[in-house]
C-alpha cells in the first residue's frame, strides 16, 4: 500500500495521522500548527487524533418503589332467619274491559279508481322512387380528326368543344306517411263486493277492587351493620444501580501502529486476532486496508476504547505484543 492511500485512509476513520518518522525537520516545519500536532513526539512514532468515549460511574441509591398506602378490611353484616308477615302483593284496583260487538256486512266497493293512460301511435313510412344527380352536365374539349392534318403533309391538332349530358340513377327511399302520434285512453274503475266487520255495540270497563296478600315467611334479617378497618402500609424502598457519566466524549492524540512502525506480519496477527474475536477484518493480507479499519473500530467500540486508528491499547486488547 503507498503511503498516500494510507493517509487518505486514516483520515476516513477520523485521525489525522502525523507521522513523525520523516524526522526532526518535519516537525520543526510544522511550528505555526504546535496547537494540532502530538506534544513530545519521537522519530518513528506515528500518531491519530482517536475519540475518548465518555466515563461512567456505578451510583447505588434509595429509591422509593411504593408509596404508603392503607388497607382496607371489609367485615360483613350479621344476618338471623326470623319469621314476618310480610305483604307480597299491595291492596290494588284493575279496570275489566267490556269487549265491544260486531256484524259483518256486505258493501260494494271500489277496487280500482277510473283512470287514463297515454298510448304513442308510431309513425307510417311509406318507400318512394327518386332521381338523384350523379354528375352533372359539362362541356369539355376533346380532339377530333380531320383532313387538315395531312394538308401539305404537315400535323395539326384537332379540338372540339363538346356538351356531355348529366347522369342521374333512381334511388328508393323511405319517408313518413303519418307522423308519430300520442293518443288518450280511458280506463273504467274497477269495482266489488267486500264483507267488513262493523260496529253494533261499543266496548265498556268496570272497576275491580283487589284486596293485599299477606303471608308468613322466614325472611333474613340484618343484627350487626358491615364494619370497615383500615391499616396503614408504609412505603417501601430498593436500592437501584444506575450509571453517572463522569466525563463527555472527547478526541486527543494516541499512538497508533501504521506503515511506518509496523510490518505486514504485524498487521496479518491483527488480523487474525480480530477475526477470532469475531469482528470481519477482510483478506488476511498484512494490509491495513478499509475493511479491516472498519473491523477496528467495531471492536474498538464494544469494548469502551478509543474511536479511531489502530492504537497501542486496541492492541494490548487483541492479546498482541509489539516486539
Amino acid at each position: 500500500m503507498s503511503q498516500s492511500r494510507f493517509l487518505s485512509m486514516m483520515a476516513v476513520v477520523g485521525g489525522l495521522v502525523l507521522l513523525t518518522a520523516f524526522g526532526a525537520g518535519t516537525v520543526a516545519a510544522q511550528t505555526s500548527t504546535l496547537a494540532l500536532v502530538p506534544p513530545d513526539a519521537k522519530p518513528g512514532e506515528c500518531y491519530a487524533k482517536v475519540l475518548i468515549p465518555p466515563k461512567y460511574k456505578t451510583v447505588t441509591e434509595r429509591v422509593l418503589m411504593k408509596a404508603a398506602s392503607e388497607k382496607v378490611e371489609i367485615i360483613p353484616a350479621k344476618y338471623e332467619m326470623v319469621e314476618e308477615k310480610v305483604m307480597v302483593e299491595p291492596a290494588s284496583e284493575r279496570w275489566e274491559v267490556v269487549p265491544a260487538e260486531f256484524k259483518w256486512v256486505e258493501e260494494k266497493v271500489v277496487l280500482k279508481e277510473a283512470s287514463s293512460r297515454m298510448e304513442t301511435v308510431p309513425a307510417k313510412y311509406s318507400w318512394k322512387e327518386e332521381q338523384v344527380l350523379v354528375k352533372p352536365a359539362e362541356t369539355k374539349w376533346k380532339k377530333g380528326r380531320g383532313p387538315i392534318e395531312k394538308l401539305d403533309g404537315s400535323t395539326g391538332e384537332i379540338l372540339c368543344l363538346v356538351e356531355e349530358p348529366a347522369i342521374y340513377k333512381t334511388v328508393k327511399k323511405q319517408v313518413v306517411a303519418e307522423p308519430a302520434k300520442t293518443v288518450k285512453v280511458d280506463i273504467p274503475a274497477e269495482h266489488g263486493t267486500v264483507k267488513k266487520k262493523v260496529l253494533v255495540t261499543p266496548p265498556t270497563v268496570k272497576k275491580i277492587e283487589v284486596p293485599a296478600v299477606h303471608k308468613t315467611m322466614t325472611i333474613r334479617k340484618m343484627v350487626a351493620p358491615p364494619q370497615e378497618i383500615r391499616t396503614a402500609i408504609p412505603e417501601e424502598y430498593q436500592m437501584v444501580t444506575r450509571n453517572e457519566k463522569v466525563s463527555e466524549a472527547r478526541t486527543e492524540w494516541a499512538r497508533i501502529l501504521c506503515e511506518t512502525n509496523t510490518t505486514p506480519d504485524f498487521v496479518k496477527r491483527v488480523q487474525e486476532s480480530l477475526a477470532k474475536a469475531g469482528f470481519n477484518p477482510g483478506p488476511v493480507d498484512g494490509s491495513l486496508g478499509g475493511q479491516t479499519q472498519v473491523a477496528i473500530q467495531a471492536f474498538q467500540k464494544k469494548n469502551g476504547l478509543s474511536v479511531g486508528a489502530l492504537t497501542y491499547e486496541t492492541v494490548e486488547k487483541l492479546g498482541l505484543k509489539l516486539n
